[in-house]
């Protein structure tokens, strides 16, 4: 009897123990660096907000967070790695509108459900999308890009960062509002594709304005239209979709972290805190306005406000893409 009520004891034991090493963990959290990965190659406007945002939380949180590009599928393969990484807290992703919404309707296999598999940390960036092409690109303004691209169809080819990716997702919305097919180039990031199109290698793209301010700017590429209501303080010159004659192009994609489902609440907590706190420092704001971002407000950081966004934006792009017939092989 004795020999079993210590049986009993120690079972008890293990079972504390094991109760109390997650609060343990929290609280230690972080002991060692985080691996941020970011799903699309270095330049693009993904991996430019995890590298500015990043930094900072590098030092709320007394840890380096070392950015790791994960290319492949459309920003797909890296959330499947994501998703599958220990609910630690020490593997983190920048996902975004495509690999965290658009990939539902356009990967019909696809690894990892975005509402359920992945812990929201929190938003860090909106980003507007806008209509770009290269530089000698005969159309001066919007109206004159839709009228040649309905003549030049079979000629025109499109770059893109993957079947999924914003690039693809919101160019996708464009063809189907003018009426188009063109060739679909891919790339393995925005970073490549842009420096494709200034390199006039391919004829068009819509891209997140934190990565083509400078293009667009030094004149290296044609900036026609932004999808958001209001012109973009970084842009002011360039008309939104409205103002340049196609209101129904609305694009404006978002950058948020994630981390895999299980990591412990308080792990969450401190990621967020951190999150939140890099966003209101002069410095990355700066950084980030400068560039196009949008920067959410107080109530649009929480790891909630990120769970509503990402079940709505599933809801606004899944009958787009499933009415332009796209589906990723």
């Amino acid at each position: 009897m004795l020999f079993l009520k210590s049986i009993v004891g120690a079972f008890l034991g293990l079972i504390a123990l094991g109760l109390a090493a997650g609060p343990i963990a929290a609280q230690e959290y972080p002991s060692r660096n985080i691996t941020l990965i970011v799903p699309f190659a270095a330049g693009g406007p993904t991996d430019v907000v995890a590298r500015i945002v990043g930094e900072h939380m590098s030092r709320t949180l007394g840890r380096s967070v070392l950015i790791e590009n994960t290319l492949g599928a459309g920003g797909t393969t890296a959330s499947t790695r994501a998703m599958r990484a220990a609910p630690d807290g020490y593997t983190i992703i920048m996902g975004h509108m495509g690999t965290h919404a658009a990939a539902v309707a356009l990967y019909p296999n696809l690894a990892y459900n975005p509402s359920t598999d992945f812990e929201p940390i929190g938003m860090a960036s909106g980003t507007p999308v806008l209509i770009l092409a290269k530089r000698d690109f005969p159309a001066k303004d919007m109206k004159e890009f839709v009228t040649y691209a309905k003549a030049n169809e079979a000629k025109l080819n499109m770059a893109h960062a993957g079947i999924g990716s914003v690039s693809f997702t919101t160019c996708l919305l464009l063809n189907s509002l003018i009426g188009i097919k063109p060739t679909s180039i891919p790339f393995s990031g925005t970073g490549p594709a842009m420096n494709a199109l200034v390199g006039g290698q391919v004829d068009f793209m819509c891209d997140q304005v934190v990565s083509v301010v400078p293009q667009v700017q030094a004149g290296t590429i044609k900036a026609y239209a932004v999808g958001t209501p209001e012109r973009n303080p970084a842009l002011p010159d360039v008309p939104t979709a409205k103002e340049a004659g196609l209101p129904e192009f609305k694009a404006s994609a978002w950058n948020a972290l994630f981390a895999p489902k299980g990591t412990p609440k308080p792990i969450i907590d401190k990621l967020n805190a951190a999150l939140v706190a890099a966003l209101d420092d002069p410095g990355v704001r700066k950084r980030l306005i400068d560039l196009g971002g949008e920067i959410p407000n107080r109530e649009g950081r929480t790891p909630q406000a990120l769970a509503d966004l990402v079940k709505s934006e599933i809801a606004k792009w899944t009958p787009i893409i499933k009415a332009a017939g796209a589906v990723a092989n």
